[in-house]
């Protein structure tokens, strides 16, 4: 067995949650990989490694890009303009951090993706509860589509 093989499955079974996904859960997916890639980017700066830092911070903005992509401002504009904003204040400190090489910016943005997952699990709970009580389903308005890449 090679070495590969861990990272093989890990990338099948990824690829098969991904492909098997509701739309939030999609989003869901999103926001902890910009999260993971952030954090990871922050110890990268934190260590200075900046080569670290520099690789996951742009897999992190990569991300908070997506997610401004999947924005459906046909369903709300004012949530979607609201939500754009914040991300691309994210994807700012994103930047910030990589070019500056502190952790501050990060730690903001960290803190910003932190908050923007917990609310959108409690969407989802909603949502959830939503469709077991029989309420007819709800549109969101950033529902993600297939594009996401399963590849770390």
């Amino acid at each position: 067995m090679t070495t590969d093989a861990p990272n093989a499955t890990a990338n099948a079974y990824l690829r098969t949650k991904v492909m098997s996904a509701s739309p939030e859960e999609l989003r869901l997916l999103l926001l902890e990989g910009g999260l993971r890639f952030a954090r990871i980017g922050r110890e990268g700066l934190a260590e200075k490694n900046y080569e670290k830092a520099f690789e996951n911070i742009i897999k992190s903005k990569d991300i908070v890009l997506e997610l401004i992509n999947i924005l459906r401002p046909d369903v709300d504009p004012e949530l979607c303009s609201k939500l754009s904003a914040l991300y691309t204040y994210v994807y700012q400190r994103l930047t910030d951090a990589n070019m500056t090489h502190e952790t501050a910016p990060a730690d903001e943005a960290i803190t910003l993706l932190e908050y923007e997952r917990e609310t959108w699990v409690m969407l989802m709970d909603q949502l959830k509860a939503e469709r077991d009580a029989g309420a007819p389903p709800v549109e969101t308005p950033a529902q993600p589509t297939a594009r996401l890449s399963v590849e770390g």
